[in-house]
């Protein structure tokens, strides 16, 4: 086990004995450090494991009255070391990790002395399920956050966490842990939130929390103190909470991502689980073993963790981009549009580069509208608390309109939000050139337009740049940055540089139809219109792709873009690539018809067919089987993926994915998509060859 754990840093464990007023014996407070600072949080491997036994062992030797477990300044521990996970190659390796953490761990569960967990920061994972086997907890109120999250990963809280935390505070609470925050975005606790479940028995403040963590486990020691339990409903409310934790795992992975389907499975099993009796938690500990090694052997971990390095640390040093400190400085912004999207924008651009925005549109009424969404939306983070009433007076300073572009004089960076037309875009542009200097940055959002073209009768083109926001712009955190032929790296160094300022993840798309993920989303939901177009069933045609891992099925997607974006990106897409794109009739019909839905839906959820959509949707003889559909999307993506390698979009398939996960959440149990199409034997089958290598998101 050790040589896949070769370069583990391993979380030392250091046992001190102190003495604490009121108590007769000395309590032994074991510290994790793995010697680095709170950058670089503890997590465990084998020898990690290996030091905190040994330390318990001197921890006991001592005849303590109580064993405290706390970490080095800010961190407790953040779970397992997952960096050797890609060198498991043996299941009897993985079965091998997950009992020797429940040994150790459990030697404080099963203490015959109280132990205690002083919870002095982050608690991640096999962090915080060490802290869950102790019998009492206390958390710092600065703690940076507490979870667990396996089943983003596409694991499985297990070393006792499924077990021990239903049984702890209740089977609807730890659905809300193990389940729900993990696969929203990974949603962690905070110290309060700890307290109010249950998990926390208290919160003490971060200046003296060892101190004060010891004098109420001291008085817990003496009996002064009981920390109370809530009862545990082991009947109707446990299998409710099940059907719960079910309904989200499937509404979220279409239940293809095993790790929450095992997640579930383990919970609903802990509704038999007595953490008080030794036998029942052997039991209870051996599925989770069972469990953590199955998974660990599972592409689709391997595909998970590849798609979590992208987004940790690819999408923070976008390949390609040229030196940062060919960045000019961006002191004031314009943004011509005052619609929805160009107001998000202004809302973005205040709050995270607080420089003055002008906003401008062919009215002032238009104008009026988008800054006072703005200003409304700031008032909102005030009403919030998030921001402090001088803070939002600030920013609504800063936000101002006008119908003479030239008060873009005072910008040196300028983003055109209007009408997606190659025509209206160009104009803007030209008119903006007579009022700004020969160093503002022209920006354009288009999602499918050449920033070439766009650029090129400008008299100075090289200083045009796409830089394409996704829909919420508050929420999705993917920005493609389109270099057109003539922009130049001044251009592109503040682009990245405002990417990094505006907190967005850039990834650099070179001047090719659709960019990215417009391109690839509109080629597969063109195959699954052009499937309904021949003849199959609504349904048949939209649920076949599930297991894509798309956040929602193709025609739910379609009316979210609204049918006559996707018809317009479809139409510029099949102009450039006629013998791979082409129009649906059925997607023309509804846009002609203004229809903006497929489903309707009724009083109880269920979905059924628009009957007016189905009249005018026209429809072949030919239908495909929901297999045959999603065969044909799967190779369409490996074609226009190997194509658009070929043709130099990006410069790594890894990029295809880091776009598919920030721009439109596409499951990390796939890593994207390159992955997927590897596993399934698509890649090779469409192009002669895998996209990544063995071993880089696979087993």
């Amino acid at each position: 086990m050790t040589s896949a754990f070769s370069d583990e840093v391993v979380t030392h464990a250091f046992t001190k004995i102190v003495t604490v007023p009121g108590l007769d014996g000395p309590v032994a407070i074991v510290t994790l450090d793995n010697g680095f600072d709170h950058t670089k949080p503890s997590t465990f491997g084998p020898a990690g494991l290996t030091e905190l036994d040994a330390a318990l062992d001197a921890a006991y030797a001592a005849d303590p009255v109580a064993v405290a477990v706390t970490g080095k300044p800010f961190v407790f521990a953040v779970g397992a070391d997952l960096n050797g996970v890609p060198n498991i190659s043996d299941r009897a390796v993985a079965l091998e990790i997950g009992t020797l953490g429940h040994r150790v761990f459990r030697r404080l569960r099963e203490s015959t002395v109280p132990t205690f967990a002083f919870v002095n920061g982050a608690a991640l994972g096999g962090g915080l399920e060490i802290a869950l086997h102790c019998h009492y907890r206390t958390v710092a109120d600065n703690a940076a956050a507490l979870g667990l999250p396996e089943t983003f990963l596409g694991l499985v809280p297990g070393w006792g966490g499924t077990q021990l935390l239903p049984n702890l505070i209740g089977p609807a609470n730890a659905v809300t842990v193990v389940i729900e925050n993990a696969l929203n975005q990974n949603r962690m606790l905070k110290p309060a939130d700890a307290l109010k479940l249950g998990i926390a028995d208290e919160v003490f403040g971060g200046a003296d929390f060892l101190e004060q963590s010891l004098l109420w486990a001291a008085k817990v020691v003496a009996g002064d103190v009981t920390p109370t339990r809530p009862e545990i409903d082991r009947g109707q409310g446990w299998d409710d909470a099940i059907a719960q934790a079910k309904a989200i795992v499937s509404g979220k992975t279409g239940d293809h991502a095993p790790g929450p389907v095992r997640a579930v499975q383990l919970l609903e099993l802990a509704k038999s689980t007595d953490i008080t009796d030794s036998a029942s938690l052997d039991t209870a500990f051996a599925a989770e073993d069972e469990a953590l090694a199955d998974l660990l052997m599972a592409d689709e971990l391997r595909a998970g963790l590849y798609a979590f390095d992208l987004v940790q640390k690819r999408a923070k040093r976008p390949a390609g981009a040229p030196d940062k400190s060919l960045a000019r400085k961006v002191t004031g912004v314009g943004i011509v549009g005052a619609g929805l999207m160009a107001s998000q924008l202004a809302l973005l651009f205040v709050r995270q580069l607080k420089v003055p925005v002008i906003l401008t549109d062919i009215d002032q009424e238009r104008i009026d509208k988008g800054v006072g969404y703005v200003r409304a939306e700031i008032d909102k983070l005030q009403g919030k608390k998030r921001l402090s009433p001088d803070a939002a007076n600030r920013l609504k300073a800063l936000v101002s309109g006008s119908l003479d572009k030239a008060a873009f004089a005072r910008t040196d960076w300028v983003i055109e939000a209007v009408f997606e037309n190659l025509d209206v875009k160009k104009k803007v542009f030209a008119e903006l050139e007579e009022f700004v200097s020969p160093e503002t940055i022209l920006a354009t959002n288009t999602s499918s337009l050449s920033i070439t073209r766009m650029a090129a009768e400008l008299k100075h083109p090289e200083r045009v740049v796409g830089f394409h926001f996704f829909n919420p712009v508050a929420v999705l955190p993917l920005l493609e940055i389109v270099r057109g032929d003539k922009t130049d790296d001044a251009t592109l160094a503040t682009a990245f540089a405002t990417a990094k300022s505006l907190k967005k993840s850039a990834v650099l798309i070179a001047d090719k139809p659709g960019f990215v993920f417009n391109r690839l989303l509109t080629r597969a939901l063109g195959e699954v219109m052009n499937a309904i177009d021949e003849g199959t069933p609504f349904d048949v045609a939209d649920n076949a792709i599930s297991e894509l891992g798309m956040p929602m099925s193709p025609l739910t997607l379609l009316s979210l873009v609204g049918p006559a974006v996707a018809l317009h990106t479809g139409e510029t897409m099949a102009e450039y690539y006629p013998e791979r794109f082409h129009d649906s009739p059925g997607l023309q019909a509804m846009v002609a018809n203004k229809k903006s839905a497929v489903w309707t839906y009724g009083a109880d959820g269920a979905k059924t067919v628009d009957p007016e959509i189905a009249d005018l949707w026209p429809q072949g003889d030919s239908p495909s089987t929901s297999e045959q559909v999603l065969d044909r999307t799967r190779r369409a993506f490996a074609e226009e993926i190997d194509i658009m390698l070929q043709e130099g979009v990006v410069a790594a398939a890894q990029d295809i994915d880091l776009c598919l996960i920030l721009g439109g959440g596409f499951g990390f149990w796939n890593g994207g998509i390159v992955p997927y199409l590897d596993r399934t034997g698509t890649s090779e089958a469409v192009t002669g060859h895998r996209f990544l290598d063995e071993g880089v998101a696979s087993v």
